[in-house]
């Protein structure tokens, strides 16, 4: 039996100013081709369904659209929520869905549910776990000891009666370290990931029960500990940080006798994202490996600012999100040492200070005027400042 393993969709997504919507359709079709060709029966979306809490309507159609394609062609699919997703949005339908093979564990209920899948004389115990935190699961074991996100989940799989003789598959949406070293971050899973501490964190060891981990919550898609315990990864890069990630899809296939071979195909996005840098009138050319239709981060090393970059670059690249500049200007800004420059200053002398700092030379009056506009409009200064 072959099974799918899909996580972090973040349906509705947008990249700077440029919503993803087309891009997200265009790699489920992908991704629905590559089911058909690899005869998947089973499919497993590991949260973050959602960008946001409250989608948008073209997220929702999309969704509804990917779930169809899937019941239409009979495949049994499970789906968690994530720390993105509402319990109750996603959880909506799941009655009617469960009818068509699509079964949603969207809000953690006091047990582990589970899902006995059957195909071609094979039987899978499917187990799904939506996002969780130590509060939600206190409520329902007051008498355990459960102050982190482990023991949380400790006292959730130990509490649930799994059969160590059949082929026991987990999908979950949490923050899973190794031994010696934590996930590597996307960079686009938001502040609650960026800035996880011990509280949150989850060892791989805790699914020893499990013959294949389907994890959500970390875009870079890797293994955790084992081969068998694993995040997908996002299918399309959300930041510049995943720049030089290869999206995938992983395909598990389990034997007769329960062994697990693990597969990743390789994902190809409408438009890819890169990272480009040089002088502004080298970038403006044709570039080996970029098309002009990509998502573009730009790193400018002119030295002299160059007034209205973007809209010049996005002449040449229309999907231009970002142009920073690295020129001996703003190497040297990162050497200002500003920590006594506002003392006992008034605002013309402190924005004159910093320039003159930044520049070696002197602000115009013009430039003045202009700055003390802008921080008047601002509420930053007064009119006697």
């Amino acid at each position: 039996m072959k099974l799918l393993h899909l996580g972090d969709l973040h349906l509705g997504k947008a990249l700077g100013d440029f919503d993803l919507i087309h891009d997200q359709e265009y790699i489920l079709k992908q991704i629905l081709g590559i089911i058909d060709k690899e005869d998947v029966s089973v499919v497993l979306i590991a949260g973050d369904v959602y960008d946001k809490a409250v989608p948008s309507e073209a997220a929702t159609r999309l969704l509804d659209y990917f779930l169809g394609e899937l019941a239409r062609r009979r495949i049994n699919t499970v789906m968690i929520s994530g720390n993105h997703d509402s319990d109750d949005r996603l959880n909506f339908g799941s009655t009617l869905f469960k009818s068509n093979r699509i079964f949603i564990s969207a809000k953690y209920t006091g047990q582990l549910d589970k899902w006995v899948i059957n195909d071609g004389g094979q039987e899978l115990d499917i187990y799904s776990l939506p996002f969780v935190k130590a509060s939600q699961v206190r409520h329902f074991y007051p008498d355990m000891n459960i102050e982190t996100y482990e023991d949380a989940v400790r006292t959730i799989l130990e509490s649930a009666e799994i059969d160590d003789n059949k082929t026991n598959i987990l999908v979950a949406h949490q923050f899973v370290a190794g031994k010696s070293e934590d996930p590597a971050m996307g960079g686009s899973e938001g502040l609650g990931t960026q800035s996880v501490g011990l509280v949150e964190k989850i060892g791989y060891d805790l699914f020893n029960q499990f013959d294949y981990v389907a994890l959500g919550h970390i875009h870079a898609p890797q293994r955790v500990g084992r081969d068998e315990v694993r995040y997908a990864g996002s299918p399309l890069k959300y930041s510049l940080s995943e720049v030089n990630n290869n999206k995938s899809v992983p395909i598990i296939t389990v034997g007769d006798n329960g062994d697990i071979d693990i597969r990743l195909v390789a994902l190809e996005p409408m438009r890819n994202m890169r990272h480009i840098r040089g002088k502004m009138k080298e970038l403006l050319r044709e570039i080996n490996g970029v098309d002009r239709e990509d998502f573009i981060y730009a790193t400018l090393t002119d030295e002299d600012i160059i007034n209205d970059a973007m809209g010049i670059f996005q002449q040449f690249y229309p999907n231009t999100i970002k142009i920073d500049y690295d020129n001996s200007r703003t190497r040297a800004v990162e050497q200002v040492d500003i920590s006594n420059l506002a003392q006992n200053k008034s605002f013309g002398e402190l924005i004159g200070d910093f320039y003159q700092l930044v520049y070696n030379c002197k602000m115009s009056e013009d430039e003045m005027d202009l700055m003390r506009e802008v921080a008047r409009e601002a509420g930053i200064i007064n009119e006697t400042n």
